[in-house]
């Protein structure tokens, strides 16, 4: 579970669409080896879900990343095993980016070769949506036999718990009494500090610099994938010197663009050189005059000094509480 001590003035619960968001089917007999040997985390073994049901836990919901050869992030979605029916083909879901989705499905192509694998972007055919509640369990009536729908880590601000569920529909079954993306969605995903990779963010992060194994994005013991040289020896001889934070900054009539992923942060110790970048970020719903962010920086940037947004007059950010521990590097 995440953990946040901000106190909640949040919706119990809502449901809406997500238009930043896309989803990839890859099907097939060899779709399960095939990802084995394309992604930071394994898929092998993981447990089939058919619809109505919804993938939860680790054991039927991954967080998987997509690396170049420098080991440097390209992509990274949630991952599940959703079959046509029981006795189906294997057909996986990856939940990812719609701005990065068309050139990662064509990029997984590339290396399908011989095997018996369908790499498909599927994002303007389906529609996805996002439910949260502070109930205990998601809402089953939303999910329906043709959609597909995992679990997100449950998120908790101030005494309550929210639990996340993503969602995908065809868009000729969509149910059209959803709203348009809910703030509050994007404000839970930041504060999950489970980073997600967008257009502006691609091969910017070797996984441990966003907190990537910390989230169990990572299988160290599973065979190679490509960067899994670079991302193992990040690991084992301790090299990675930044992190993902969490980190906010009040409003105070800053333009909208300083929010973005992607842009840089700057220290007050080395003004000319950036010291990090935002990750993802969102108005706080908590605080009105806020916006929380997602961020990775230089560790020594956290020391002392101030970190500024978008350039050494920026912003100053604060820096707040992980809602989990780093797996020590």
């Amino acid at each position: 579970m995440i953990n946040t001590s901000q106190d909640s003035s949040i919706p119990s619960s809502s449901t809406c669409l997500l238009p930043d968001w896309g989803l990839i089917l890859v099907e097939g007999a060899d779709a399960s080896s095939f990802l084995q040997n394309q992604l930071t985390n394994s898929v092998l073994g993981i447990k089939r879900t058919l619809s109505p049901q919804i993938a939860n836990n680790y054991d039927a919901v991954r967080l998987v990343g997509y690396c170049n050869p420098k080991g440097r992030l390209m992509a990274s979605a949630w991952l599940a095993l959703f079959p046509v029916n029981e006795s189906g083909e294997d057909r996986f879901a990856l939940f990812i980016s719609k701005d990065i989705a068309t050139a990662f499905a064509k990029r997984l192509a590339m290396f399908v070769l011989r095997s018996k694998v369908k790499v498909s972007d599927v994002s303007n055919d389906w529609q996805i949506s996002g439910q949260f509640s502070d109930n205990t369990e998601p809402d089953l009536g939303l999910i329906k036999n043709e959609r597909l729908g995992l679990r997100l880590p449950d998120v908790l601000i101030g005494n309550k718990s929210y639990v996340r569920t993503l969602m995908a529909s065809e868009t000729s079954k969509h149910n059209s009494e959803l709203g348009a993306a809910n703030g509050v969605w994007s404000y839970l995903e930041v504060m999950s500090a489970i980073p997600r990779i967008v257009l502006a963010t691609q091969e910017q992060f070797v996984p441990q610099m966003i907190n990537f194994e910390s989230v169990a994005g990572v299988d160290f013991k599973k065979g190679c994938y490509p960067g899994q040289e670079i991302v193992a020896r990040s690991q084992y001889r301790g090299a990675i010197k930044r992190r993902l934070q969490l980190a906010h900054s009040m409003l105070d009539g800053v333009a909208a663009e300083l929010f973005a992923p992607g842009v840089e942060l700057f220290h007050t110790s080395d003004p000319l050189q950036p010291a990090g970048m935002i990750v993802l970020s969102a108005k706080s719903p908590v605080h009105p005059n806020r916006v929380d962010y997602q961020i990775e920086c230089k560790l020594e940037a956290l020391q002392d000094g101030e970190i500024h947004l978008g350039s050494i007059n920026g912003p100053v950010l604060k820096i707040d509480p992980l809602p989990y521990p780093l797996i020590e590097i």
